[in-house]
């Protein structure tokens, strides 16, 4: 599905990936009763396929699983990784420990060189070696890959500077604004700000911050980014995977207008 040049280029560390599949779920009932979010069926493939793929295509191949509800499905479709062309490990969360909290048992594993983070339940074909170079220039602790995105408010709103006089007014608005995708470069000094049962959005973007830590932006725009969190946005994205494993950023892009 993705094709992008290996990161052998690459001047740092030999880099891991780290990818969520924890969660339970919940929003996405009844389909996620019986199987968990990462092998649910988007086309020919486990959501969780075309991550792994990505990752592959982009040059790393030493990816670790976090996995937690319906575990046993996920490690033995995976394995060890081989038959997808990687190399496969597993964090085992016994207890719900949210994104930050999955690491904080094995921070000792991820001391060594800088890593990615993807969340379970995302398609998308970033460009991994922009995100990596962006990281690099940046210099920052830790860099947060950023997606535009647009709102067409509900209603007309009113501009008054007093709540009195009416200055104006907005019909509907578009809103524009960037979203956190979910997807992270970290330096291995990251690992130090993490806490038990800790999100990273919540918790420990904003401890870094009043630290005085360079946190870094990689906002794209050419590539898509699809968010399979609700029922609706799994409905919609597997009949537009149906037709083909192809998609591109224009068919994405319409789909969400539907």
């Amino acid at each position: 599905m993705f094709h992008c040049r290996s990161i052998d280029w690459f001047n740092g560390d030999i880099m891991r990936a780290v990818i969520l599949c924890g969660g339970e779920g919940t929003r996405l009932r009844p389909y996620t009763y019986t199987v968990p979010k990462p092998m649910l069926w988007l086309g020919s493939r486990h959501i969780l396929e075309y991550s792994v793929e990505h990752l592959r295509n982009s040059g790393i191949k030493d990816i670790i699983l976090s996995v937690g509800y319906l575990k046993e499905q996920i490690m033995d479709h995976f394995g060890d990784g081989s038959e997808f062309g990687v190399n496969i490990d597993y964090f085992v969360e016994e207890e719900a420990l949210f994104t930050a909290g999955a690491f904080y048992p094995h921070k000792e594993k991820l001391r060594d060189e800088k890593f990615i983070v993807f969340m379970g339940d995302h398609v998308t074909n970033i460009n991994i070696e922009r995100f990596i170079k962006a990281h690099e220039e940046i210099g920052g602790i830790a860099t947060i890959a950023a997606k535009k995105k647009k709102t067409s408010l509900e209603y007309g709103i009113i501009e008054s500077e007093d709540e009195k006089v009416i200055q104006g007014f907005r019909e509907k608005p578009v809103v524009n604004y960037l979203i956190n995708t979910g997807m992270y470069l970290f330096e291995p000094e990251t690992l130090e700000y993490i806490k038990p049962k800790e999100d990273f959005a919540k918790h420990v973007f904003p401890r870094m911050l009043e630290a005085g830590k360079k946190l870094g932006m990689y906002k794209f725009s050419r590539e898509y980014w699809i968010d399979i969190g609700r029922v609706k946005d799994y409905e919609r994205m597997r009949e537009l995977f149906s037709v083909s494993d192809l998609v591109t950023d224009l068919d994405f892009e319409k789909s969400q207008k539907e």
